[in-house]
């Protein structure tokens, strides 16, 4: 692998603004690092690859619309530059992809942890082993369906399991220690966290408009738009939920869809 300066010209892609300006600090004192630009989304990041040509790419796994998968999968893995996923997956999910992914960062990063991984970055460029790079990222998309979202959710009741599909449901919801799952006019409780949910769920199929709703892209059938950038979003069963400004960026990036 050859870099195009004497730097590592990177490129930083989250949706979340604090995670970008994590991993801008992180680098900040990286004499041998260039930070060429930041994406807060993936149709962002496939054009500024192309454009740009980075080095090094911080690229979260999970974005709306267009997942780091996505993004990988668009840009090809011959034309893909050394990636580094960062994640809010469970250490469970993160083993399943590990062996094929270049590294990854678990969220929130750590600084010790994100130095081994700028260790491994520089070996790779060292070594020149491109090769080796673009192996990992080919066999990082063969396995993507494998290792990605649920497409099944286990919900075990008094004397019984139900599986329900994703494509069933209309939206999630917190209920304390637990998530109301809405499915086919029938209600679900599993315990789980939102943050946990949001991220087993395909960001393309699932968007996050509060702290307590997750919904399915597919089930929204009205946006009726507030004077403080909020929405009132309703869904096909008929449910109205307002969008907080936390999450704008979700419904922004789907509404330029």
């Amino acid at each position: 692998m050859k870099q195009t300066t004497g730097k590592i010209r990177t490129l930083i892609v989250d949706d979340e603004p604090i995670a970008r300006r994590g991993i801008r600090a992180n680098l900040k004192s990286e004499r041998d690092v260039e930070i060429i630009g930041e994406c807060a989304n993936g149709r962002e990041a496939v054009a500024a690859i192309r454009r740009e040509r980075p080095d090094l790419v911080f690229l979260d796994v999970q974005m709306p619309l267009l997942d780091g998968f996505g993004v990988v999968a668009a840009i090809g893995a011959e034309e893909m530059p050394a990636v580094v996923f960062v994640t809010a997956f469970d250490e469970h999910a993160i083993r399943a992809f590990e062996i094929n992914a270049v590294d990854y960062l678990l969220k929130p990063v750590d600084p010790e942890r994100f130095q081994k991984t700028l260790s491994r970055v520089r070996r790779a460029f060292e070594d020149s082993n491109t090769n080796e790079l673009k192996r990992k990222i080919s066999m990082l998309l063969e396995g993507k369906a494998e290792h990605a979202y649920l497409e099944r959710i286990t919900v075990k009741n008094t004397g019984s399991i139900t599986l329900l599909k994703t494509v069933e449901i209309t939206r999630i919801s917190s209920e304390g220690n637990y998530v109301k799952i809405h499915a086919g006019g029938k209600t679900h409780l599993l315990r789980e966290t939102m943050d946990a949910m949001q991220q087993k769920l395909d960001p393309q199929k699932f968007i996050r408009l509060r702290r307590s709703s997750i919904v399915r892209i597919e089930s929204i059938r009205e946006l009726h738009p507030l004077f403080n950038g909020e929405y009132i979003v309703t869904l096909e069963d008929g449910a109205r939920i307002t969008s907080s400004r936390r999450y704008r960026h979700h419904l922004d990036a789907l509404l330029k869809n």
